[in-house]
């Protein structure tokens, strides 16, 4: 997926997530929970993404090379009217997807990965837009998926970004050769991941007939947007049709990959 693509995709899903939240705050007082934020309002939910895109325009309209100093942020104040609620996030959804197109995949700016560019925060906020999408539409109703390209890309995303990250901020345990494959139904994406002490290996195949490959402990299968959804703790281990191996591994990949 190019870059064009993921700012059309990023377009669409804010849409998708701020009807979501209209269709939740037009029930009126209380304000929905959202079962996939423990805690969490929709307007809580709102009032998140809403400050992330905010900070991240700050962030690449000043070609920030290291992470801004929160004390020194001037970022608007998130207006309690629920319309007014849903058009500042829709304004400062706007406003992110312009300054992405506008600077396109390669400009140099500070991120929390190895990456430093501007095309990493347009694909690490498209995915995080997806799943937020899902939340909104969840605390109403049943949620659609994710669009195939955008999920296969989440978890190829989730594999070699996320994983390697949320092992060094939680301080998880050393991996002891644990190796996860996981097969998309709906696409010919098969991810291959492999924990060897503190080092996650990826590898990913497109190959709807793959040749031999080392067996896994445990091999799971299901759409894309299931497998990625499953990955960012949306979904149980029971959503994914295991194939192979030790179901129970599915369950100690958060062991190994602590949720954030």
């Amino acid at each position: 997926m190019d870059h064009s693509e993921r700012i059309s995709h990023f377009r669409n899903e804010a849409s998708a997530f701020e009807k979501a939240v209209r269709r939740a705050l037009d029930l009126g007082e209380p304000v929905p929970t959202v079962p996939s934020c423990p805690g969490w309002t929709v307007s809580d939910l709102v009032a998140h993404l809403g400050g992330v895109h905010r900070y991240l325009a700050h962030v690449l309209r000043e070609r920030l090379a290291v992470p801004p100093d929160p004390g020194g942020l001037d970022l608007p104040q998130v207006p309690a009217a629920p319309e007014e609620l849903t058009e500042w996030f829709a304004q400062g959804a706007r406003e992110l997807a312009e300054l992405l197109r506008e600077l396109g995949p390669d400009t140099p700016v500070w991120t929390w990965s190895a990456e430093q560019t501007s095309g990493f925060w347009l694909r690490m906020q498209l995915i995080e837009l997806a799943v937020h999408r899902w939340d909104a539409q969840s605390a109403t109703g049943t949620p659609g998926p994710l669009d195939p390209a955008v999920a296969a890309d989440a978890v190829t995303q989730t594999c070699e970004v996320m994983a390697p990250a949320r092992r060094s901020w939680k301080a998880a345990p050393a991996g002891t050769g644990e190796r996860y494959r996981f097969r998309s139904t709906d696409g010919p994406e098969t991810w291959t991941v492999v924990f060897a002490a503190d080092e996650v290996l990826l590898e990913c195949s497109r190959a709807r007939e793959p040749g031999p490959t080392v067996p896994a402990d445990v091999e799971a299968a299901g759409t894309a947007s299931d497998l990625a959804l499953f990955l960012w703790g949306r979904l149980p281990a029971t959503a994914l049709r295991v194939t192979g191996g030790d179901a129970a591994l599915l369950r100690h990949w958060f062991t190994l990959v602590p949720p954030v």
